[in-house]
């Protein structure tokens, strides 16, 4: 979920053609947990094949990057590893409240309401170690490079974006921002549901008058995937007490254990981003034969993906940084 700054940040509105030539790092969990909430049928239950697996994610990863891949957008898709050990707590508290929002989605599907049903359906949303691996697979049988983080997959992200092997970071989250990224588009959906938009680090901490490591504390006031933050301290007040000095107030346990996972985040410094050839016969066979989805329609999506990178690789390589 990452922290709440979004009251603190400006953000830019952003047009897609504006990200044509661009590289884009993507939180690919974020973008994952978005497939699995929103993709689903009208009482809330998820797409499945054939064999009552879950494929809403496998569908929304698959369409999406196709498109973004044919606007002129080059994802490349960071997945999390190992999370720090103050995540742990946070994670129960997600599985519990999947839990329970579970219960309240069969007992809405019991009674017919079938507004609460989504509603409550987009909220337990999980991942399993084997969706994870199909996710991976479908990106390699698309031709779409895939980085693995040794640990947050945003820190990831962030450090390719200030090496300027990425333009930005692509994620819902803020937390990109206090592990360093330059840049990050938010609402890269294609939906319309999210307002596509930037945020200019440089210009959002220079507008609210902070440093990095000054807008990583009013996040740690505030609460993080990490901590619960501070009773009673919401962005603004998070930030008066930082820009008067006053973090020295709080009791926060495990302050600079925070602080480093935001400044000295565990991040691979030897990462290869490779693109590659479209694998239509694999599609076709895992998509189609495994998932039960439609031959044409990725036969058809797998030919505009490899017409997409023939126009590429026509152009000067650096266009895309």
């Amino acid at each position: 979920m990452g922290v709440n700054l979004r009251d603190l940040i400006a953000h830019k509105p952003l047009e897609l053609s504006e990200l044509s030539g661009k590289t884009i790092a993507i939180d690919a969990l974020n973008s994952l947990y978005q497939f699995l909430a929103s993709i689903r049928q009208p009482d809330g239950t998820p797409l499945m094949d054939g064999n009552g697996a879950v494929t809403s994610h496998l569908s929304g990863l698959f369409y999406r990057t196709a498109r973004l891949v044919k606007i002129g957008i080059k994802p490349v898709y960071v997945f999390d590893g190992k999370p720090p050990e103050l995540k742990l707590k946070e994670i129960e508290k997600r599985k519990k409240a999947k839990e329970e929002a579970q219960r309240e989605w069969d007992k809405a599907k019991r009674e017919g309401r079938l507004e609460d049903a989504r509603k409550y359906a987009m909220r337990t949303s999980r991942f399993t170690p084997e969706m994870l691996e199909d996710s991976k697979k479908l990106l390699n049988l698309m031709g779409v490079p895939v980085i693995q983080a040794p640990g947050e997959g945003e820190a990831q992200c962030a450090l390719m974006a200030v090496r300027g092997d990425a333009w930005a970071c692509g994620s819902q989250d803020y937390d990109a921002l206090l592990f360093g990224a330059p840049r990050l588009v938010k609402g890269l959906t294609l939906s319309g549901e999210l307002e596509l938009s930037l945020i200019d680090s440089a210009e959002a901490l220079a507008q609210v008058g902070l440093t990095r490591e000054q807008l990583v504390d009013v996040a740690i006031l505030v609460g993080t995937d990490f901590n619960d933050g501070v009773k009673g301290i919401g962005p603004k007040k998070g930030l008066a007490a930082v820009r008067e000095g006053r973090m020295g107030e709080f009791d926060v346990p495990e302050l600079a254990m925070l602080r480093d996972i935001f400044l000295k985040p565990d991040v691979s410094q030897k990462y290869r981003i490779a693109w590659s050839d479209v694998n239509a016969e694999g599609l076709v066979s895992f998509l189609a034969g495994e998932h039960s989805f439609s031959e044409d329609r990725i036969r058809r999506t797998a030919k505009d993906l490899s017409e997409s990178y023939r126009q590429f690789q026509q152009q000067s390589i650096s266009r895309w940084f």
